[in-house]
């Protein structure tokens, strides 16, 4: 079911809603790097070479600053540039990792995907404790559209309604679940955060609102600048 046109949702085209918002994003936070020192250490939560590389967003920032990428995903990814290296890891739990190790942990609509409140605090002093600054978007919970199954209020429906449309229906990005147990997982993994939880999960952060319409449509909680 298709309720928006790709023109509006769909991240692979240049021309859409979501690819503008993303540069003007990326934008804010190459604005911010400025400031930073002129070599960095980034560890990008969830990150695809799609997003650096295709994009021409790492090549931007390769023009002023001397940066090294890690992409930390759940399952192996492979990367062939040489400012990118993978690992493989829970973002709940970065043990791998040193107190202070990144100059900077960037993260774009993950942590709404951990399922529980308590998973997202623990992906959050995850991240604080790794880095010197941060940078982690996460779409608004209170935007009338929910970005993942692309229907209105879907977000606020009962769990049971949730579930009686995914089994029916391809919602945005989702197929039809097959079982009503692969319902129940596809819908309550998505737990989206509004600004005062954003705010209660990095207190000492700024935070970045995009705006649709003068809809808040996702927020960006900023650190270290």
């Amino acid at each position: 079911m298709a309720l928006l046109p790709k023109v509006i949702y769909d991240n692979q085209r240049s021309d859409s809603l979501v690819s503008f918002l993303r540069r003007k994003r990326f934008a804010f936070f190459k604005s911010l790097i400025q400031s930073a020192p002129d070599t960095l250490n980034i560890l990008d939560i969830g990150g695809t070479l799609e997003f650096w590389v295709n994009s021409g967003f790492l090549a931007d920032l390769l023009q002023i600053k001397e940066i090294n990428i890690t992409l930390l995903n759940i399952k192996e990814y492979q990367s062939n540039h040489p400012n990118i290296k993978t690992a493989i890891g829970d973002a709940t739990n970065l043990k791998q990792f040193r107190d202070g190790e990144f100059d900077i942990v960037f993260s774009n609509s993950v942590i709404e995907h951990l399922f529980t409140y308590e998973n997202q605090l623990l992906m959050a002093a995850e991240i604080k404790r790794i880095s010197k600054r941060f940078f982690i978007q996460t779409p608004n919970k209170y935007f009338p559209i929910e970005p993942h199954f692309q229907f209105p209020l879907f977000q606020f429906l009962p769990l049971s309604i949730k579930v009686i449309l995914i089994r029916n229906f391809k919602l945005g990005w989702r197929n039809k679940a097959a079982t009503k147990e692969q319902a129940v997982k596809t819908v309550t993994e998505i737990r989206l955060l509004g600004k005062k939880e954003l705010n209660k999960l990095f207190p000492n952060s700024k935070i970045y609102q995009e705006k649709f319409f003068g809809l808040t449509k996702s927020l960006t909680a900023y650190y270290g600048w």
